[in-house]
């Protein structure tokens, strides 16, 4: 029996025990080759470069310095043939959506037993992309929400205020938070809020999140 190609897998994550742990467990329970494990984009980047490339690449959304999404964008550009499945605690559609953009193929978060996470490598490896239903509704949600809006017309112009207000809502704060940072009311950023909708012609928060990272605003 010729045995089954083992899956070359690394993992970027800056809580070292859970990285390890993860690690270790996966190399027993599934039929993995672990690569390389780091705790930063910026290491990912340089056992990259040394021409350590994973099928798969597991990487974690909140590191300091050069974060998921910074990672993501860079891997998925100059090596597109790492599949990266993006982990994190968060399941809101702000962070599911930036991660897609970013080049991710799949996404789970950190909740999950180790059993669902081996699921995850194997399906996106096998089939090129993972999503679990309870994500994918989220994500899906929003997509139809913006999707079929009229691109805004060219030559509209924002506020220094309504650019900070888009940044800032890819950041996954709330609209309270928001305000706080801003130094308004939450009436306020509920009128920007409402402004923006029929200014940038989108539907609801993930259609303004949508058009902040499709713009640069993030």
């Amino acid at each position: 029996m010729i045995p089954t190609k083992k899956i070359s897998i690394a993992m970027a994550d800056d809580h070292a025990m859970l990285r390890k742990g993860l690690i270790k467990l996966l190399t027993v329970i599934g039929n993995y080759d672990a690569l390389f494990d780091v705790d930063s984009g910026n290491e990912v980047i340089e056992q990259l470069k040394n021409h350590k490339i994973p099928d798969v690449l597991i990487l974690d959304v909140n590191m300091a310095g050069r974060d998921g999404q910074q990672t993501a964008q860079w891997v998925s550009s100059h090596f597109p043939q790492v599949k990266i499945l993006a982990l994190s605690m968060f399941n809101d559609e702000a962070t599911i959506l930036r991660m897609i953009q970013a080049g991710a193929k799949g996404y789970i978060t950190k909740n999950n037993d180790p059993e669902k996470l081996k699921e995850a490598i194997d399906t996106l490896y096998q089939k090129g992309i993972y999503l679990p239903e309870s994500l994918s509704e989220k994500l899906f949600s929003g997509i139809k929400n913006n999707v079929l809006a009229i691109p805004e017309e060219p030559g509209l112009e924002l506020t220094a205020k309504e650019k900070e207000f888009l940044s800032l809502l890819t950041q996954e704060l709330s609209y309270k938070e928001i305000a706080d940072r801003m130094f308004l009311s939450p009436r306020t950023i509920d009128d920007y809020r409402i402004k923006l909708t029929k200014k940038l012609n989108v539907k609801g928060k993930s259609g303004l999140i949508i058009y902040a990272i499709n713009n640069g605003l993030r």
